[in-house]
């Protein structure tokens, strides 16, 4: 079994909930779902899921710098909103990041997250090389 090493952020939720923001095992990166969400734990852009969107994948890209890894690395994400009217804005901001990587991708409709400030969660996964 290859190494297994994790990261964490500080986040609201990681210690009270039991997870970290990645997760390294061997050449594989696990970013876990990243949001916009100030130390309260609230969004720091409410009502602006482009934002929200901007500031998620801020978080994945420090979680995979930390992890000695980039952008670029990334396989596959996983975006979450609470309304399907955030599909536009938040698919841009995944496109002007990703466009030269372009990852394997899903967008997915859920009813809400666990802070209601929060309208866009974002994962990503990464393999070094």
């Amino acid at each position: 079994m290859p190494e297994r090493r994790t990261i964490s952020s500080g986040g609201h939720w990681e210690a009270r909930f039991g997870y970290s923001r990645a997760v390294i095992v061997g050449d594989r990166c696990f970013v876990s779902g990243s949001t916009d969400a100030g130390p309260d734990g609230h969004a720091r852009h409410p009502d602006d899921p482009a934002a929200q969107a901007r500031a998620a994948i801020a978080v994945i890209e420090a979680a995979l710098a930390t992890a000695g890894f980039g952008l670029a690395d990334v396989v596959r994400t996983r975006m979450y909103i609470t309304d399907p009217s955030f599909g536009d804005a938040v698919g841009e901001i995944h496109g002007e990041v990703f466009a030269d990587v372009r990852p394997a991708s899903a967008m997915i409709v859920i009813p809400r997250l666990i802070e209601p400030s929060l309208l866009v969660e974002i994962e990503a996964d990464a393999v070094r090389g």
